[in-house]
């Protein structure tokens, strides 16, 4: 951090300034040890506001934080000291706010910190997972494997959610273009194709006088809709940002047709990979559970694993604890079983990540094959309706005139 002081020199002269400290009380000593006596000391607030700026527009991204990592770890094999080290990597790196972040952890290292704890005052950009697994190195003496083992752990779940993503970026696109049209038709197209009918006055089935009379509706308050439609989102949005709102997506995700066993094989993969990352660093067990359930993605199987961590710490195993759930498959808790007994359980958790991580790839190539019919049931009853409530009617009309 960058702070503004103003100090007294030894003969009595002021003197103002920037200095880079971790805190206040170092910003001090700093100046002190500079036999500058200092009268204030507070943040740069231009600093802080550039810091925020940053933090929300340039977000950092997984693929930064593995470039971060490797290079880290290359570095470090090559005994370039750590500051030195996080001094490069920040002068290469294009992102605005990760270059803020390790120049602050740099400046933390200076200050006597341990990498580690300068890793965690950054919270927002470093998980408890990566913390704690750098930690786990600095106490076992090598750091190097352990930094390789945050970017092996990052990517390998970037990659999982992408394929994720992708899988439901078709799908998603069709739905939003269909509405779109629809919307576009009901506005447009069905007023005018049904001047004719009330030119007539002719008798039309209920389902008819309804589509004319909401075409009618739509032609002169569309903006209302539109108004509505997206007030509608942004409270949808609100809700799913608020605590209750997440965990009831998150059990709403976890009960959808075809893509909720994905998101289930998902959260597995990644609670298997991430333990297994955790007690290969030398992670206990209790802490490893815990520190996973809050990389997850999901509250429900959240809530599962700390329940599961507090089950261990009372003397289960959590093989027995696991197997008591309906979330967890019986492959898994054999499984974890199995490794428990042998004393190879993170060697047992990387077979689980294969298994269903090859499950989620190919259920994701798969998902346009499984969810089309249910598109097409959709796309299909929209135009069915309309064809049947307003172009049926046409015709029959027209046949009356012959």
């Amino acid at each position: 951090m960058k702070f503004k002081f103003e100090a007294k020199t030894k003969t009595g002269e002021k003197q103002t300034g920037l200095v880079n400290a971790a805190n206040r009380d170092l910003a001090a000593a700093i100046l002190q040890k500079n036999e500058l006596f200092p009268i204030h000391i507070e943040e740069d607030v231009d600093n802080l506001a550039k810091k925020v700026f940053a933090k929300y527009y340039d977000r950092v991204t997984d693929k930064e934080l593995v470039i971060f990592f490797r290079q880290l770890a290359i570095l470090i094999e090559a005994r370039v000291p750590i500051v030195v080290a996080l001094t490069a990597i920040e002068e290469q790196t294009s992102g605005s706010f990760l270059k803020i972040i390790i120049n602050e952890a740099i400046k933390d290292i200076e200050d006597g910190v341990t990498l580690s704890d300068a890793l965690a005052k950054h919270k927002e950009v470093f998980s408890n997972l990566a913390i704690n697994i750098v930690k786990a190195g600095e106490a076992s003496g090598n750091l190097k494997k352990s930094v390789e083992y945050v970017a092996d752990n990052i990517e390998k779940n970037y990659e999982l959610t992408s394929k994720v993503k992708s899988a439901m970026t078709y799908p998603l696109i069709v739905l939003v273009v269909f509405f779109i049209i629809a919307f576009l038709v009901i506005t447009l197209i069905i007023p005018k194709l049904t001047v004719m009918i009330k030119d007539l006055g002719a008798d039309v089935p209920w389902y008819t006088r309804l589509l004319i009379n909401t075409g009618d509706f739509m032609a002169v308050y569309w903006w209302a809709v539109l108004l509505m439609i997206a007030g509608i989102i942004g409270g949808i949005i609100y809700y799913l940002n608020t605590i209750d709102g997440r965990k009831e997506w998150d059990q709403i995700k976890l009960k959808l047709p075809v893509v909720g066993v994905m998101f289930r094989y998902v959260y597995i993969t990644r609670f298997s990979e991430n333990l297994a990352v955790l007690l290969a660093g030398g992670i206990p067990i209790i802490k490893s559970i815990t520190i996973v359930s809050a990389v997850i993605g999901n509250t429900v199987y959240e809530e599962l694993f700390l329940r599961t961590a507090e089950n261990v710490k009372r003397g289960e195993n959590m093989s027995d604890v696991l197997k008591r759930s309906s979330l967890i498959p019986p492959m898994v808790s054999h499984m974890i079983k199995i490794g428990e007994d042998s004393g190879q359980i993170d060697s047992v958790l990387g077979h689980i990540t294969k298994f269903y991580g090859q499950e989620v790839e190919l259920m994701a190539k798969n998902m346009s094959t499984l969810i089309e019919p249910i598109l097409m049931i959709i796309i299909g009853t929209g135009v069915g309706l309309m064809a049947v409530g307003v172009l049926m009617p046409i015709y029959n009309i027209a046949g009356q005139i012959k």
